[in-house]
């Protein structure tokens, strides 16, 4: 009999919880919204967003648009300084900004991490040997494709 009266009493719990009386239904429906309001503030705390930004820095750093969203803030922060600066820029330095955006906003994920790694790296290194490493760097520039390439195929040599 006890058995009977603990299964019935389950029984009826169960089906209670199933459906909400009609006054429970109302408050329930705002739960969903308060979830969704943390996570609207996480997105609305990564500012600027792409439409935030004006039509001149958009143009500016339009090779960026696609990651844009995915930029931290303060990336989004440096980049914006770059646009602000830009119109006083030469036409050779603007064409030189636009040139390694583009170039940044190819790279993967990896990549840029490992290119913010070295230039941490360059900045570390005393001004005479940062002149030969710019040196060394101009010279590999001036080489031809075909150099250049089995240059960077060939294996590291330790110093």
């Amino acid at each position: 009999m006890r058995l009977f009266w603990l299964l019935l009493t389950l029984f009826l719990t169960t089906a209670a919880l199933a459906e909400p009386p009609v006054e429970v239904a109302p408050k329930s429906v705002p739960k969903p919204a308060a979830k969704a309001k943390p996570a609207a503030k996480a997105k609305a705390q990564v500012r600027p967003a792409w439409a935030e930004l004006t039509a001149e820095q958009q143009k500016t750093l339009a090779p960026l648009k696609a990651d844009w969203e995915s930029l931290d803030p303060e990336r989004r922060r440096k980049w914006i300084g770059i646009a602000k600066r830009y119109p006083t820029m030469k036409a050779q330095e603007q064409e030189r900004v636009q040139r390694r955006m583009q170039a940044w906003a190819k790279l993967s994920p990896e990549q840029r991490r490992q290119a913010r790694e070295t230039y941490k790296q360059i900045v570390k290194v005393p001004p005479e040997k940062r002149a030969n490493l710019r040196q060394q760097w101009a010279e590999y520039q001036a080489l031809p494709e075909r150099e250049r390439e089995a240059l960077t195929a060939e294996p590291r040599r330790k110093k």
